[in-house]
């Protein structure tokens, strides 16, 4: 299978699993505390390594022994990390989540781990097969990055600014419900309302819109797919959107066609999300 690039977000996870979270001036016992490699561009590649794919990820961590061990770690998930820069002088990112009676999301990034043009590898995101895009970086970077690419181009998520001209470099385009909404400028209640913004913006190869209450949205030309929610025992979402990704991400990569790729995804998101944090655990289908 040829290579795949995540250019994307490297982080420390530390996952706290409470009983209840308590009141101010209170405390509360953690039953259960898990630290690991995080943020959505390793947590994509993680999932792409474990489904088989050689993968490649574009990142930067501070130059602390917390960006190293981050890196030792995904060298260790079989992820390329030569493209992973160091920044001197700044602290790695940090991502608390707190599961309890639902989970609750804490995140401490400096500007100084986001990306910059002249951190991109074009040379790297060029040979690749597909580049999976994610759009909480900078929209300058993300821009560069996708005219860099000759092969598949993967959006993950709504930019901040340069929505046109990042939709032109797109072949495959993946949005939460709130991002679907922004990407769009239309209010989606139902399925056939994400049908209908999807056909819209539709770029070279597959929309995937998530939908609140309903599941999955799939649109592609001559066709399009509605995945409802399974029944899965939902403990914690963060991660599911990542895995979501790497399993569509992967499927198209090795030729699968997008109703397969879609069910996939759907089935990598709701194998990640039985578990507290965001790392996947994937096998290869």
């Amino acid at each position: 299978m040829d290579e795949i690039v995540v250019v994307g977000q490297v982080a420390r996870d530390l996952v706290l699993v409470v009983d209840e979270v308590p009141g101010p001036g209170g405390t509360a016992p953690v039953r259960e505390r898990r630290e690991m490699l995080g943020g959505k561009g390793a947590n994509i590649a993680v999932g792409l390594a474990q489904l088989g794919a050689p993968v490649a990820l574009v990142g930067v961590v501070g130059d602390d022994d917390v960006g190293a061990r981050l890196i030792a770690r995904a060298g260790a998930d079989g992820i390329a990390t030569d493209a992973v820069v160091r920044r001197p002088g700044c602290r790695t990112a940090l991502f608390v989540d707190v599961v309890a009676d639902g989970w609750r999301y804490l995140e401490d990034v400096p500007d100084e781990v986001l990306l910059r043009e002249e951190d991109l590898p074009v040379d790297l995101i060029a040979r690749a097969a597909t580049a999976v895009v994610q759009l909480q970086q900078p929209p300058e970077v993300a821009l560069k990055a996708a005219r860099a690419a000759s092969g598949r181009v993967v959006l993950d998520g709504a930019p901040e600014r340069l929505r046109d001209e990042l939709l032109a470099c797109a072949d495959v385009v993946r949005a939460d419900h709130r991002e679907a909404e922004l990407l769009t400028g239309r209010k989606i209640t139902s399925a056939d309302d994400a049908v209908r913004a999807a056909r819209e913006l539709m770029p070279k190869e597959l929309v995937a819109f998530a939908v609140d209450g309903v599941g999955n949205v799939f649109v592609w030309d001559g066709g399009e797919l509605v995945l409802p929610l399974g029944d899965a025992d939902v403990v914690d979402t963060t991660g599911g959107g990542d895995a979501f990704v790497a399993g569509l991400t992967f499927a198209l990569t090795r030729g699968d066609g997008p109703a397969d790729a879609a069910r996939l995804a759907v089935d990598a998101s709701g194998a990640t999300v039985t578990h507290p944090g965001g790392r996947p655990k994937l096998t290869a289908p």
